[in-house]
């Protein structure tokens, strides 16, 4: 299901996957099977979505994002992909952020570019992620830090 007002380019969409309102996903975009992909958010060309992703409203996926598989990402998280922006000066390739399989991502939360989230962590809602974050932990704050591990699924 793709909603009329959405302006989506791309063509590697899995199968049951539901984009709504004022979406932009680019041409390069892989998106997996059965994924949610809320209203007003935009996917660049160089980002991989797993399958059964859900990504809430107001997020941005850049150039060099990486989601594993049943991620959350909640309302108005922010990622980024470049350490030292400038007006019309790009880097010869984006830093990849990767989100393992399993992690949640608490509304509002900032994660800057070029670090992983592991499998099954979990990101407080606000929270600044400034380092890797390990398998199963909960981090919280600014910047983020690990408060505890959560039990393994």
């Amino acid at each position: 299901m793709i909603h009329p007002s959405s302006d989506v380019q791309s063509s590697q969409i899995g199968a049951g996957t539901r984009i709504w309102q004022f979406v932009v996903v680019l041409s390069g975009a892989k998106l997996g099977a059965d994924c949610n992909i809320c209203s007003h958010c935009l996917i660049e060309n160089d980002v991989i979505v797993g399958d059964r992703v859900t990504v809430k409203s107001g997020v941005q996926l850049w150039d060099g994002i990486r989601i594993e598989d049943e991620v959350f990402i909640g309302p108005n998280v922010t990622f980024s992909n470049d350490r030292f922006p400038r007006s019309k000066q790009y880097p010869e390739a984006f830093l990849q952020t990767i989100v393992k399989t399993g992690a949640s991502i608490g509304a509002n939360a900032t994660l800057l570019p070029g670090i992983t989230i592991g499998r099954y962590a979990m990101i407080g809602a606000g929270s600044v992620v400034t380092k890797d974050v390990p398998d199963h932990a909960l981090v919280v704050g600014n910047p983020a830090r690990i408060i505890r591990f959560l039990p393994a699924n």
